[in-house]
């Protein structure tokens, strides 16, 4: 591998990151605005009931992609994972195509954040210029993550916890005005769940929507396997990570869903709105009468936001630094300091992330809306790689003839698990475009705005195969033993 290490640098990324730092990574990578924001939509579209199912189907889903993930993570445990695995049990240019499409997925999503943070300050400063916070975010998301791993994975232990609180008071005062001892004398019953054409609202169409957005609530679960090469004892503490924080993360989304559909009614448009000071949760917390309920809720969402980008940025880092290690990517950006920070890489990512952000506030943020196209189908991309890879891994464990009770961990349900996967990633990403076409014909415009990240998958993968000459790599000549 390619290296551009001083003989006085480390070489390889330090292992800091306790089990407890791997859990709260994992629950903070995935509870944020898709649950406190985007669960309003998904309710009002589909009805509680359309959008329980569509929540626990993709729920499923994710569990076993992340068992499959896990299953390779305990086996082999390095900083590049799935994209280190593409390349080692699909095709090398498969991997080098999952790795910057990775990479570019998380440093557009710091640029997200960036924005969003504008928007949540504005709630308490409507008048301050949009710079300064969009500036502190971005400066205290960098000296997060240039501190030791350690500090960052401690930073994130306490953002998460803040949202776990925050769920688990919302589900207890919501059971408590559901039975009528808050916020009213009588229990509520099921009047909000079953009214109209509830529970379940639109047909199947409508389910597909919300497929999608709870496809995006859950993306960032995934981070576990970026994280396997800087965790203690990685062959116990990530395998247990995912199985006890998965059942958590389906647990919050369902009992959280219910308890909306339960209290505000699916037909109320305020479910639509992606305003702090109207979504479930603080309706819910108003309902109880507890004051201050938007500012609360901004304040939460604020750590949320704070989360994701800082997850973000490590995630994106640790890529791009791989990728340098693995000669593709500049071999200065596989560079670590003295304390295995990854400094460079962090950096670039900065800067890509900041500009995309400044490209929001030129030409009406057309190119910064392209970029947000561009990277929103990159998550199910990375899902459909973890899905075949996993599918190749273990077809290439049992035809060089290992032992399958040596593994550290094994995935339930092979091969079904990751076929499941698969098929319905694609569903999923068909179906991100599908209203482009209509009984008027096909909104072109509309298709290639929607399919511009599937697209630029295909030029890497196929530009890499191409220029290289790489070929499948044959189940028997699949590299299982170097880590």
């Amino acid at each position: 591998m390619s290296n551009s290490q001083s003989p006085s640098s480390p070489t390889e990324l330090k292992r800091s990151l306790k089990a407890r730092h791997l859990m709260m990574i994992s629950l903070g990578g995935t509870i944020g605005t898709g649950l406190f924001l985007a669960s309003g939509g998904a309710i009002h579209s589909a009805g509680p009931g359309g959008a329980l199912v569509a929540y626990a189907v993709i729920g499923i889903m994710v569990y076993y992609l992340m068992t499959s993930l896990a299953e390779m993570a305990a086996f082999m445990p390095v900083a590049g994972s799935f994209r280190v695995y593409a390349s080692k049990f699909v095709d090398p240019s498969f991997g080098f195509a999952i790795g910057w499409n990775y990479w570019y997925n998380w440093a557009i999503t710091i640029a997200a954040e960036l924005a969003a943070v504008v928007l949540i300050m504005k709630f308490w400063f409507p008048d301050s210029p949009s710079f300064i916070w969009s500036a502190i975010a971005l400066i205290t998301m960098f000296l997060i993550n240039y501190m030791s791993v350690k500090g960052f994975g401690e930073t994130e232990f306490w953002f998460a916890m803040i949202k776990v609180v925050t769920v688990v008071i919302f589900l207890i005062t919501g059971v408590l005005i559901i039975l009528g001892i808050m916020g009213g004398n009588d229990p509520i019953g099921f009047s909000n769940f079953t009214m109209g054409e509830g529970p379940f609202n639109g047909g199947f169409f409508t389910i597909l929507g919300v497929f999608m957005a709870a496809g995006f609530s859950f993306q960032g679960t995934e981070l576990l396997g970026v994280t396997a090469g800087e965790s203690e004892d990685p062959e116990k503490n990530i395998p247990k990570a995912i199985r006890s924080v998965f059942w958590r993360i389906l647990l919050f989304y369902i009992l959280a869903i219910f308890v909306i559909g339960m209290i505000i009614p699916f037909t109320d448009s305020r479910l639509l709105s992606q305003d702090v000071a109207v979504s479930p949760f603080t309706l819910v917390f108003e309902r109880a009468g507890l004051a201050f309920a938007a500012s609360i809720m901004n304040a939460i969402i604020l750590s949320s936001v704070l989360s994701a980008g800082n997850s973000g940025m490590y995630a994106s880092t640790r890529m791009l630094w791989d990728l340098a290690r693995d000669g593709k990517a500049p071999k200065f950006l596989g560079k670590l300091d003295k304390r295995g920070v990854p400094v460079n890489a962090l950096i670039v990512t900065s800067l890509v992330g900041c500009v995309a952000f400044l490209a929001s506030f030129f030409g009406d943020g057309v190119v910064y809306i392209w970029l947000l196209n561009a990277s929103g189908m990159a998550g199910f991309v990375t899902w459909v790689g973890i899905a075949i890879t996993h599918y190749r891994f273990r077809k290439a464990y049992a035809a060089q003839g290992l032992d399958m009770n040596a593994l550290p961990f094994r995935a339930k349900g092979f091969p079904f698990g990751p076929i499941f996967a698969l098929v319905l990633c694609i569903i999923i990403i068909i179906g991100q475009g599908y209203q482009a076409f209509s009984s008027d014909g096909i909104d072109w415009n509309s298709m290639f705005v929607s399919y511009i990240g599937l697209i630029l998958f295909f030029v890497l993968w196929f530009g890499y195969k191409i220029k290289h000459k790489t070929k499948i790599i044959p189940l028997e000549e699949c590299d299982l033993k170097s880590k």
